[in-house]
């Protein structure tokens, strides 16, 4: 039999673009492997930061040294967006695929962030008509927007965090009512509490707050980064994570946990090579697994998740009460990230956990 064709999408425009990179590398390692090298063959595409896809020999330059193409930050406007093509290296405008795409037979998304893990790549690939990794369109949109993700966990019975969603608008648009909706924010979640934009991945633009002023300028700074703005009540808890593969039906994970001695697991603790450690399996009760893991496909299923996911909680352990922070359908996926340590600890190795995905992915399209 032919090999399978698995276009590796990655790079793209978010702010996680080098984390993109550091996952594709390892997943086109993965594929390489002894066990996948006779039924997969790679296609590397790599998405640069101003958003033109590039095919042939720079993305597989950009795997192997893990360093992301020069993006052509001195051309004119003109020059960015008439680059010239060449055999070995087909570069498009932001509108356009390259030729290579017709080739593909089954895609490999890892694009964290915007425009990669909510919807908006899954959507392309679905009119696309061709099978890909992770969840479609609303379990992807569904899972990276907070808000929408909160109310989807409360409508399927999940306990979680107290939270107020706010918009760009009620924090910009009028002064008079800016000081109303502080006080409505202190009275009903305290402090700390922390601000976060809606759709913004890795903890970016995230804020801990513990005062009137530094309430004040963390809404200033989400709403910057996005429309849509949440607020969450603090709580003092171990951070425990599980992970989710398959369809349906899925199977969670062993339980592991994360410790860090940072104030919260912000952007710079989670990146910072020993500023953050994986406990796995975490060292709680037998009986809290199993509810975290209970929980965790609960969650999968309210959000229409489909293939990986991972998702992250808060124990009590002072209560031994459990509550549900989020759901990530496209998480970090380097040999070291908690997903697939997860997994490997569940006795499923990369290579392995690779391969099952790209069949996931059949198999939903299939059907």
């Amino acid at each position: 039999m032919s090999k399978l064709r698995v276009g590796l999408l990655f790079g793209g425009r978010s702010g996680e673009h080098e984390v993109s990179i550091s996952s594709a590398r390892a997943i086109a390692l993965a594929l390489s492997a002894e066990q996948n090298a006779s039924k997969y063959e790679i296609l590397p595409f790599y998405i640069q930061k101003d958003g033109r896809w590039l095919a042939g020999e720079v993305p597989q330059q950009v795997l192997g040294s893990g360093i992301g193409h020069l993006e052509s930050q001195n051309s004119t406007p003109e020059e960015q967006n008439h680059l010239v093509s060449n055999p070995q290296t087909q570069t498009i405008n932001r509108w356009q695929s390259p030729s290579q795409v017709a080739e593909v037979d089954v895609w490999f998304p890892i694009l964290h962030g915007p425009n990669g893990e909510d919807g908006t790549i899954q959507g392309l690939l679905t009119l696309m008509q061709v099978p890909f990794v992770g969840s479609g369109v609303l379990g992807s949109a569904m899972g990276m927007d907070k808000i929408a993700m909160k109310m989807a966990f409360e409508q399927a019975g999940l306990p979680q965090v107290k939270y107020k969603a706010l918009t760009r608008a009620q924090i910009w648009s009028n002064p008079c009512v800016f000081p109303k909706l502080c006080d409505e924010i202190e009275e009903t979640l305290g402090y700390p509490c922390f601000v976060k934009p809606a759709n913004l991945g890795s903890s970016v633009g995230i804020a801990k707050v513990r005062s009137r002023q530094e309430l004040e300028a963390a809404l200033d700074n989400a709403a910057g980064y996005d429309r849509r703005i949440i607020v969450e009540a603090g709580v003092v808890a171990r951070e425990v994570e599980c992970a989710v593969l398959g369809n349906e039906p899925a199977q969670a994970s062993v339980v592991g946990e994360i410790t860090f001695d940072s104030d919260f697991y912000d952007y710079e603790t989670k990146y910072t090579e020993g500023k953050a450690d994986l406990v796995i399996p975490a060292a709680i009760p037998d009986a809290v697994s199993r509810q975290i893991q209970d929980m965790a496909l609960q969650a999968f299923a309210a959000v229409d998740a489909a293939g990986l996911a991972r998702v992250d909680f808060f124990y009590v352990e002072a209560t031994g009460e459990i509550l549900i922070n989020e759901i990530n359908t496209l998480p970090g996926f380097t040999a070291t990230s908690m997903y697939p340590q997860l997994w490997a600890h569940s006795g499923i190795s990369f290579p392995e956990l690779v391969d099952r995905l790209i069949q996931l992915a059949l198999e939903r399209h299939s059907q």
